[in-house]
C-alpha cells in the first residue's frame, strides 16, 4: 500500500513546478484506486485569477478525467491546508479524503481557522489528515517568501 508520505511527495513535485514559474509553491494531486488521476499547482500570478489555486486545477482535471463532477472515490493531497474557497470546492465535488502538508494560520479551513471539510451541517463531509511532510511543505513556502522579500528589499535599495 502506498503511504500518505509518498503521495505528498508527488504533490510537492507539483509545488516545485509552481515555484519554477515564480508562483507560490503549492501543489495538489488527486488519487483514485492507487493512481494519480489529476494534478495541479498554484497559478494565480500567471493567470491573474483569484480561483487559480492548486486544488481547483486538480479538481477540474479530475472532473474531466472521470467524466463527472462527483469525485467520491478520490483523495486529494495538497501541500498547504485548503482555504475556504478550495474547501468549498472539495465539499461540492464529494472528495472522500484530504491530506495536507503545512497548516495555514491565515486561511486554513481544514482545522486551523475552521474545519469546513468535516462540518456535519453540510451534506458531505471529507476526512482530513494534516501535517503530512509538514516540514518539507512549509519549508518550500518559507524559502519562497524569504527569497521574495530579499528581492524586494534589493530592488527598493537601488531606488
Amino acid at each position: 500500500m502506498t503511504t500518505d508520505a509518498y503521495w505528498m511527495e508527488q504533490a510537492i513535485n507539483e509545488a516545485k513546478r509552481a515555484e519554477h514559474l515564480g508562483e507560490v509553491p503549492i501543489g495538489a494531486i488527486i488519487v483514485k484506486d492507487g493512481e494519480i488521476i489529476a494534478s495541479g499547482f498554484n497559478l494565480r500570478e500567471t493567470t491573474q485569477q483569484a480561483h487559480s489555486h492548486a486544488e481547483m486545477h486538480a479538481i477540474q482535471a479530475a472532473n474531466e478525467k472521470v467524466g463527472s463532477w462527483r469525485l467520491e472515490d478520490c483523495d486529494l493531497y495538497v501541500t498547504l491546508e485548503p482555504c475556504p474557497m478550495c474547501a468549498g470546492a472539495i465539499i461540492q465535488s464529494r472528495i472522500r479524503r484530504v491530506v495536507f502538508g503545512a497548516y495555514d494560520p491565515k486561511a486554513g479551513c481544514a482545522g486551523t481557522l475552521y474545519n469546513l471539510l468535516e462540518d456535519d451541517r453540510f451534506n458531505h463531509q471529507t476526512e482530513v489528515t494534516g501535517g503530512v511532510l509538514q516540514e518539507e511543505c512549509g519549508g518550500l513556502l518559507t524559502s519562497f517568501f524569504r527569497e521574495l522579500r530579499k528581492r524586494k528589499a534589493e530592488k527598493n535599495s537601488r531606488i
